[in-house]
Order: structure tokens, then sequence, then C-alpha cells
């Protein structure tokens, strides 16, 4: 999809346009993640560019689309540019790890020294002070 969208329409408030540009952006999305994959693909990966104009279009992942356009909308544009291209890709897998253990799990936390756990009860029971 390649579609210059007005953010000006007449008779319609402009949150509402915004909102419709989204919406028509995810049906197509949602469209495009139902066609069939070529053969050894799993997934639809999307190549996407918003901008105020075609050529002033910068890279954006398909999350941040909604967030472009928001910002090309509030910045008072007329219109906004969004390019969404769909690219068959394979998805990375995951490395288990060996059961029982967390990854990224922190090591071990010590236990609070006496030295700490007292300064903590000596402020937490002191009552407080009136000025």
């Amino acid at each position: 999809m390649k579609k210059t969208f007005p953010l000006h329409v007449p008779g319609r408030a402009d949150p509402r346009v915004v909102e419709a540009i989204k919406h028509d952006v995810r049906r197509y999305v949602k469209r495009e993640r139902g066609k069939t994959l070529p053969e050894g693909f799993d997934l639809w990966e999307f190549a996407c560019r918003v901008g105020a104009t075609g050529p002033t279009a910068e890279t954006t992942p398909l999350n941040a689309v909604g967030a472009a356009i928001d910002g090309i909308a509030g910045t008072g544009g007329a219109e906004v540019y969004v390019e969404l291209i769909a690219i068959a890709g394979h998805r990375i897998p995951r490395v288990a790890a060996p059961i029982g253990t967390a990854p990224n799990a922190p090591a071990a936390v010590p236990a609070p020294t006496a030295a700490l756990a007292s300064s903590f009860a000596a402020t937490d029971s002191a009552p407080p002070q009136s000025s």
C-alpha cells in the first residue's frame, strides 16, 4: 500500500480523520497477514515508511506507524504519506533454557545485613518530626 491520505476533510473532525487513516492501515495489515505464504516462509513482515510526503517519508517499524501518523497530524500537516510493503520472512527461533532455570534470572540476592536491617527499622519506627 502506497497512499497519501488528507488530514483535513470538510465535514469531519480532524481526530476522526486520523483514526480512520489508522483503521485503514490496520485493516490492510490484517488482510495481508491472512494471505497464504510462499513455500518455505513463516510470516509476513512489513517495510513501513511514513511522512508528510513521499520523498520525505522515513522508515518506521510497524508498531510505530500509528504514532508517526499522530505526530504528523500534530504538526499541522495537510496530508500524510503511508507506505506498507508486505514481505515474506522467517521467524527467528527462540532458544529454550534448561528446565528449572529462568533466562536472564539474576543471581541469588543476598539477605540484608543486620546493620542495614536495623537502620531501616529505626527510620520506619521513628515518630514524624514537626517543623
